[in-house]
């Protein structure tokens, strides 16, 4: 979004528990994608707290240490962000030709973007097909804040590797989806992607993505909630988090400070989607897809089914990729549910617009 250059990139994902890596190969002629490597590299808790990088040296070894564990020598690579120095705003303005549109985004952007416009990327699409009103064009608007943008594409860097786009968690959830899903009809789906500390929410309507947003809340609420509960170490509650056992802990000791977060969870969800059916009169979401590291987390499909009242499923961010030789199904199986955004980044070529 922010970089340009028209080649496949290796899809880098720096969430705040893990460095994931996937790299894809286009089969061309619509036949879709391949497999060719993924990797997931833990990342100490200190490094990114709440989306911001803390320990640049612990990222670049891990990002190092991610790349080296399964040889994956590609190092043009596609990055995303997400949180609150990333703004997502569909905005509609008079119609105006593209030479026009382009003088005219900075000063639409004052009016939705909470930083200096000098402060920020911006990036710009108009929506095809959209309704705006009579005379006037939606156009989707992101704005990025410059600084957040350095911090994450200079460790990319100083790991060795050429940062060629800056993409939005949102959006390469979105990616992922479509590519293995493709249109499954006009009805309202959930896309919500638990990762470490940010969960992401897209809601689309067929192909279109008709809202977006980030909420601070994620898998470390488990982890601190049974650290809390049970004076664990950070490892022993990541273990538990995952429905392994510890030795000398009795999983009926876990099971309701889980199941509390699991509710909590589900709660700050619901605010958002709430916010989203009372701005969109009409709109129901028929189906939640759900994504991310936390989204294994024992019994969280369950009690986010009985929040919604609607089907609760994975995503499968393979579900329609060839897996290449050289990578074990249980690999495939083990990493799957963590690494959609590295598989909708890995699709993306450098110099695309979304």
């Amino acid at each position: 979004m922010f970089f340009s250059r028209a080649k496949s990139l290796v899809g880098l994902d720096i969430g705040s528990s893990a460095i994931k890596i996937v790299e894809l190969k286009d089969l061309g002629k619509g036949k879709g994608y391949q497999l060719l490597n993924l990797a997931l590299e833990r990342l100490s808790p200190e490094a990114i707290v709440d989306g911001a990088i803390m320990d640049a040296g612990l990222v670049v070894d891990t990002i190092q240490r991610a790349f080296a564990s399964r040889k994956i020598k590609g190092s043009d690579v596609a990055i995303a962000l997400s949180g609150h120095s990333v703004i997502i705003k569909k905005i509609s303005i008079p119609a105006t030709s593209e030479e026009e549109l382009a003088e005219v985004i900075p000063w639409e952007a004052e009016q939705y973007i909470p930083f200096d416009v000098e402060d920020v990327n911006l990036a710009y699409q108009v929506l095809k097909g959209a309704s705006g009103d009579e005379g006037n064009m939606d156009v989707l608007l992101v704005a990025a804040k410059k600084d957040k943008i350095n911090d994450y594409t200079s460790v990319v860097s100083q790991a060795g590797k050429n940062p060629q786009l800056v993409d939005v968690d949102v959006f390469a959830l979105q990616n992922c989806y479509e590519m293995n899903y493709g249109d499954e009809g006009d009805s309202a789906k959930a896309l919500i992607n638990i990762g470490a500390s940010t969960t992401n929410v897209a809601i689309l309507k067929g192909t279109t993505s008709i809202f977006w947003r980030d909420i601070s809340v994620g898998g470390n609420h488990y982890n601190d909630a049974v650290r809390k509960e049970l004076n664990l170490s950070f490892e022993q509650a990541e273990s538990l988090k995952r429905g392994e056992e510890v030795d000398g802990i009795p999983i009926e000791n876990v099971t309701p400070i889980i199941a509390s977060v699991n509710d909590f969870i589900g709660a700050e969800i619901q605010k958002t989607i709430d916010f989203f059916k009372n701005t969109t009169p009409g709109e129901n979401i028929e189906k939640l897809v759900i994504a991310g590291g936390s989204s294994r987390v024992p019994h969280l499909r369950e009690a986010l089914a009985e929040r919604f009242g609607v089907p609760v499923e994975p995503l499968n961010p393979f579900h329609k990729v060839q897996v290449g030789r050289g990578l074990s199904p249980e690999l495939v199986e083990e990493l799957g549910s963590s690494v959609s955004i590295a598989v909708g980044l890995a699709s993306r070529r450098a110099g695309d617009n979304r």
